[in-house]
Order: structure tokens, then sequence, then C-alpha cells
């Protein structure tokens, strides 16, 4: 069966961010994601990692330190910039033993050349699956969907798997967004038929389609896709990276979770007494 992963910047929003590692432990989580680990000392994440039992899976290489921003891997001029981030990212990555970290690309400025913004992407990924590889890591890049986050630069699949080859690295893998793919491509159980087997994917991500909750309502059929990763070998972890329908009630996340158990996943009887 797949392997979830909870992302912790989205789930179990009742509770405050250090307080969500246990949350997804005790709801039979192994693994957890989030977005930004910077506003915390390394020691003090390892810590919640540790006393959970978890694994992290993958964060954001580079602080959002304007909200307005998605990344600026592909930025002309702030090459510099991304480069200390992505060093101090590769620091936290090892202290919180943590494989793969997700390059964002940024979003295009208004009537930027598109050619300079793709040559600086490339150049950035080479250098940072370059820094990568020497420290035994991962850098991620995601296609992510226009309507979400207006003028992202790399919104489809193909581009994404384009961007790989050309880096050439084995360092360098797509992180599929199963809800945004949806949105910008659809035709999911293709697209996973098409990439799974290339080894090119390193995580994959899940929400339900067309409001981001739990992948158990809306237009994609979860469990066939589920049992097709499974058919196609895929042994990476697969984020829930959605919006609880009832996450801002006391125990909405974890009375979301459901389609958790109909999946196969870990329940909290078994985690519980694994734990033992």
């Amino acid at each position: 069966m797949p392997r979830f992963a909870a992302n912790l910047a989205m789930l179990y929003p009742d509770r405050s961010f250090l307080d969500r590692f246990a949350c997804a432990a005790r709801d039979g989580f192994e693994a957890v994601e989030f977005f930004f680990p910077y506003d915390y000392r390394p020691a003090e994440l390892a810590a919640r990692l540790k006393d959970n039992g978890l694994s992290l899976v993958f964060f954001n290489a580079t602080p959002r330190r304007d909200p307005a921003e998605r990344g600026i891997a592909c930025l002309p001029g702030r090459e510099r910039e991304f480069r200390e981030a992505f060093l101090l990212a590769l620091d936290y990555a090892l202290a919180l033993d943590c494989e793969c970290l997700h390059v964002m690309s940024g979003i295009a400025p208004r009537g930027a050349d598109r050619s300079a913004l793709r040559t600086t992407y490339l150049e950035n990924l080479a250098w940072a699956a370059e820094q990568a590889g020497r420290c035994g890591r991962r850098v991620l890049i995601e296609p992510i969907n226009p309507r979400d986050v207006p003028g992202f630069f790399l919104t489809h699949q193909e581009d994404a798997h384009t961007l790989v080859r050309e880096v050439g690295s084995p360092h360098v893998a797509v992180q599929m967004d199963l809800y945004h793919c949806q949105i910008v491509e659809g035709d999911l159980s293709a697209r996973l038929r098409r990439y799974l087997p290339t080894g090119a994917v390193g995580h994959l991500q899940i929400a339900g389609v067309p409001d981001r909750h739990e992948p158990d309502s809306g237009e994609v059929n979860f469990p066939y896709l589920f049992e097709l990763i499974d058919a196609l070998g895929y042994a990476g972890w697969i984020g829930c990276e959605y919006h609880p329908k009832r996450g801002n009630e006391p125990g909405g996340t974890s009375a979301g979770l459901e389609w958790l158990r109909r999946a196969g996943g870990p329940t909290l009887s078994t985690r519980a007494q694994a734990r033992r």
C-alpha cells in the first residue's frame, strides 16, 4: 500500500505547529512534511521528530520572506540570495535527516523574458543538485496550478520532466502533486503510467479536487489511483497536502482521516501498539 506523510503546514490547523507532530503520530503517520522550518531551531524540530517516531520527507528550500513570493529560483539577479538560502536549507536537512528539498521556481514577473527565467532556473537547479548530491540529498521541483498561484513559472508535468532531463543529475526529481496536475492537465492515470516508471518522480502529493480537502470527495477517484500507484511500483511517500474540511474544529483533522483507514493506512491503534 502507499506510504502517506502528513503535511503539518496544512493538517491540524487547530493546534500550534510544534504540537502537530504528536497529532500526526497519534493518527498513525510515520512521516511528515511541511513548508518552512526556519522559524525554529533545527534541534527543536529534530527533537519533535525523534520523540514522535517520525521521519521528515521534505520542506521548501527557500525561506518565504515575502508572502507574495513562491520561490526565487527562476528570477535573474537573485542567484546569490537563492544560493545562500539553499545552503541554509541543506544545514536544516542534515540536522533533520531529511532527504528532499523542494526548490520552488517562483512567479514570473509580468513582461519578463521566459527564456531568461528558464535559463536562470536551470542554472540554479544544476548548482543546487550538485550541492545536494554532495550531502546525499535531492532537489525536488513541482508544477503548481496557476489558479491557486497565478503566474507561477512551472505549471506542467512535461516541462518539469524536461528540466530534470536537462539538468542531468540523479539528485533532482519531480514532486508530482496530483491536485495541481488534475487542475492543469487532468488524465492522472495516464500521467502516472507515463512518469512513475521513469524513476524521475521523487515525491507524490494528494488533495481532493476542486476544493483541496480530504481525498475522499470531488472529481478524482483516489482509491483507484492508490491501487495504480502500487501497481506501478512507486515506493516513495505520498504527502497529504490538503485543508481538512473540519480542520479548525478540535480534532477535525483526525475526524477526517477515514479515507486513510479505507486506503489501508496505519490506524491509531496499530501505530500505538507498534510504539509500545
